[in-house]
């Protein structure tokens, strides 16, 4: 569903930035975001916990804080982002260069699996979702963190004018990357959200999904729960 090349080149190009552009970008609303999420997983009470796409860290940093007792593997196709990561010497926190699409993890090696503004870059989603369920444990829970559309239309029009007309350029006089945001701001248009994403979940290994919008809808929460026998 998206070029794996692309994405892969485009965070190695801004991963020295990534982190400062987020703040920036979402005016610091990332970070609360992330929190919200921290809180949620630390409620679960994961013992073994992956990050899937973890990036830069930023999400695995936050469950780290929120639950400290939790064991983290940050898991990316990306190495430049990795070593960002890595540099943040997160304590019970373990970094490997994975493709979410065929991951290196047995079955049901995971109490948790979260993952925050990746799924949507991945090239299958439905493939990326029987993965992410494949290396959960029954029982266990997916939690993931993406953007979406807000319902209403007058914040959906208002939300849609900064995504294509204002972020790409702002983004590109940090980063020097234009291109690269142009192409992930695109992706969003594209990710189901809501009760789209929930059906995703549901027919591809997981059940119980809930959608938990944040910010009127410009991001969202999903947390779902591993099906029996799957």
């Amino acid at each position: 569903m998206q070029d794996p090349v692309f994405v892969k080149d485009a965070f190695a190009k801004i991963a020295g930035r990534y982190i400062l552009t987020n703040h920036v970008l979402s005016l610091g609303t990332d970070i609360l975001w992330r929190r919200k999420v921290a809180r949620l997983v630390a409620a679960l009470r994961p013992g073994i916990l992956l990050d899937l796409a973890t990036g830069t860290g930023d999400l695995a940093a936050a469950i780290a804080k929120a639950s400290p007792s939790t064991r983290i593997t940050g898991a990316d196709f990306s190495a430049p982002m990795l070593e960002v990561a890595k540099a943040r010497q997160l304590p019970k926190a373990e970094w490997l260069v994975a493709d979410a699409m065929a991951t290196p993890f047995a079955d049901a090696a995971f109490d948790a699996v979260t993952v925050a503004f990746g799924l949507r870059n991945m090239a299958d989603w439905p493939g990326a979702v029987r993965e992410m369920a494949r290396v959960t444990r029954p029982g266990g829970h997916l939690v993931i963190l993406d953007f979406s559309l807000p319902a209403l239309p007058g914040l959906r029009g208002a939300y849609r004018f900064y995504l294509h007309k204002i972020l790409p350029k702002l983004a590109g006089l940090l980063t020097g990357q234009r291109e690269a945001y142009e192409y992930l701001s695109g992706t969003i248009e594209r990710f189901p959200s809501g009760p789209a994403m929930v059906e995703l979940l549901t027919e591809n290994g997981f059940q119980s999904g809930q959608a938990i919008p944040l910010s009127g809808g410009i991001a969202s929460i999903y947390v779902a729960q591993k099906a029996a026998g799957f």
